[in-house]
């Protein structure tokens, strides 16, 4: 293969949508009252505008809005928890193995991409469950949210009317991600239709389902070498070329994480 220039080491990626902070909606004017502590699940296809602050909470109430005007946050998924889930604390570690399994999928078809194209993506999902009042009530149902935008950003962009179906096809580069800046890690992505450095090209699968986790350095250098490879092909082997890649550790492959993402120095 021709020679490239390895600038760059890949770190772990927080998961950061199966990890939620504690807190309430109380107070704040944006909330919608009757869905606070409610015991029905929410509505499937309601709009919201959802904030990073929002997604960081295990719980939301915010107003829904009519999805003609301004929203972030689009549901796609609402369902009932499996009965093993019946008698556990709101904060039992399995709901967020649960919601990785049914969100992500779920994701996919709404979208009508595969997971790599997903992965590459500006949007991304978060999932709320009921607050605990509710859940001490008996309430146990998820709620999947499409937002726009993901784990680094610092607000979102409004979704269309509806996202079913936005990365069909050929995705305009607006909803793809790149980043700008001398690295991948910890650079403010960035949609790709804005100026950027690197752009998220390609993906890879370091495992099956069943796989157990094979360590971090394992899982380093395989996303590594598979990258290098995979960048010099989209760009057609050049004679000289930077790539990069990010990978996930162990606590987002028990939540059923199998692929790093690999990324091409563009000249945009």
């Amino acid at each position: 293969m021709p020679p490239v220039r390895r600038l760059l080491l890949a770190v772990a990626l927080p998961c950061a949508l199966l990890l939620v902070a504690c807190g309430k909606d109380d107070g704040d004017d944006r909330v919608d009252p009757d869905q606070v502590d409610a015991v029905e699940a929410p509505v499937l296809g309601a709009c919201r505008d959802l904030t990073p602050d929002d997604v960081a909470k295990p719980s939301n109430a915010t107003k829904t809005v009519d999805c003609t005007e301004d929203h972030t946050a689009e549901t796609y998924a609402v369902g009932p928890l499996p009965a093993k889930f019946s008698d556990v604390e709101h904060d039992d570690e399995g709901l967020a193995i649960f919601a990785y399994e049914r969100c992500s999928t779920t994701f996919q078809r709404f979208l009508g991409a595969d997971e790599s194209l997903v992965m590459r993506s500006v949007v991304s999902w978060a999932w709320f469950r009921p607050s605990e009042k509710a859940w001490e009530n008996g309430a146990r149902w998820y709620r999947c949210d499409m937002v726009g935008g993901g784990e680094q950003s610092k607000s979102y962009v409004d979704l269309p009317t509806t996202a079913k179906g936005l990365l069909k096809g050929r995705p305009d580069d607006k909803w793809m991600v790149c980043a700008e800046g001398p690295s991948v890690v910890g650079d403010v992505k960035v949609p790709c239709s804005e100026k950027h450095t690197w752009r998220a090209v390609t993906t890879i699968k370091v495992g099956t389902d069943t796989d157990p986790y094979p360590g971090d350095r394992l899982v380093e250098v395989k996303s590594r070498d598979f990258c290098s490879d995979s960048v010099g092909a989209w760009m057609n082997y050049p004679v000289d070329y930077d790539y990069a890649y990010t990978w996930f550790h162990e606590a987002e492959w028990q939540a059923g994480n199998r692929r790093s993402i690999c990324w091409a120095r563009t000249s945009r």
